[in-house]
């Protein structure tokens, strides 16, 4: 198979590594590139994706874009409004995300139901986020400073609580979904309207509330919301486990192959033990 990532700098991307080993250990082999184009460049580079690969995986900021040459979307991609995952010969779009994230939750042994969860940042991960957490029984809470964002997720989803200010207040779970934390960004975590009006970004006051505090950003390892919340004496997760989990989907799709959660598990771990 001849497969791609897609997305405006994927210079140093895990994905052919990855991809690579996960469809090797399901008896496939198969190229994978790294193809970085710039947003202005976008629309003439696109259908030369489709006759030149396969199959292929999007990324940011072409969530979205991608969409519009596309045929059909399918299952989670409908109700995200963001792609992953590409077929190039039926030009069907999906979202492996929501899938990873909630595989990484379970394999972690985090339970969901009942659960009261903040998610900071509504974009596209926190979009796919709070849909599945409310989908898994959770009780969410939602907080992005693009007001106007979060209440069109909110007339989508409604499962949700959207927030204009953020409590102090006892949270199970809370979830950084913003991406501040990586690239020009490290050392800082989101900045949150909180409810005696000041802006400031989340710290030990807050994260000393809660009981388990997840980043979906994966580089750093330890980005400064988790090293908080470690110092809190709280339990920390970052996104390693999802990205990885996230391709285990996209590649059952490429081979139309029934997900399991014990192989995606089984990988994991020994994609971990060969590429320490």
């Amino acid at each position: 198979m001849k497969l791609a990532v897609v997305g405006k700098d994927v210079s140093q991307s895990s994905s052919p590594r990855m991809h690579t080993f996960i469809l090797n250990a399901m008896g496939r082999s198969c190229s994978y590139e790294t193809v970085s184009v710039s947003p202005e460049k976008f629309h003439e580079r696109a259908e030369h994706l489709f006759n030149t690969y396969d199959a292929f995986n999007v990324t940011i900021p072409f969530k979205g874009e991608i969409i519009g040459y596309l045929n059909e979307l399918v299952g989670d991609a409908k109700s995200f409004g963001a792609v992953n995952t590409v077929l190039s010969a039926t030009r069907e779009g999906y979202n492996t995300d929501g899938y990873g994230f909630l595989l990484m939750l379970e394999n972690e042994g985090i339970e969901l139901a009942g659960k009261t969860v903040i998610v900071f940042g509504a974009g596209g991960a926190g979009r796919s986020c709070i849909k599945k957490l409310g989908e898994a029984g959770a009780t969410v809470f939602a907080f992005e400073r693009n007001a106007d964002r979060l209440r069109e997720i909110y007339r989508e989803f409604g499962n949700f609580t959207p927030l204009e200010r953020v409590p102090y207040q006892h949270f199970d779970i809370a979830l950084n979904c913003t991406g501040v934390g990586m690239h020009d960004t490290v050392g800082k975590t989101p900045e949150v309207l909180w409810e005696d009006g000041g802006v400031l970004p989340v710290g030990n006051a807050f994260l000393s509330l809660c009981d388990t505090v997840i980043d979906l950003i994966y580089v750093p390892e330890q980005s400064e919301f988790l090293r908080i919340g470690e110092a809190c004496g709280k339990r920390t997760l970052n996104g390693a486990a999802m990205l990885f989990y996230q391709a285990y989907m996209a590649d059952c799709i490429y081979l139309e192959r029934t997900p399991s959660a014990a192989e995606a598990k089984t990988l994991y771990k020994r994609y971990l033990e060969e590429n320490i």
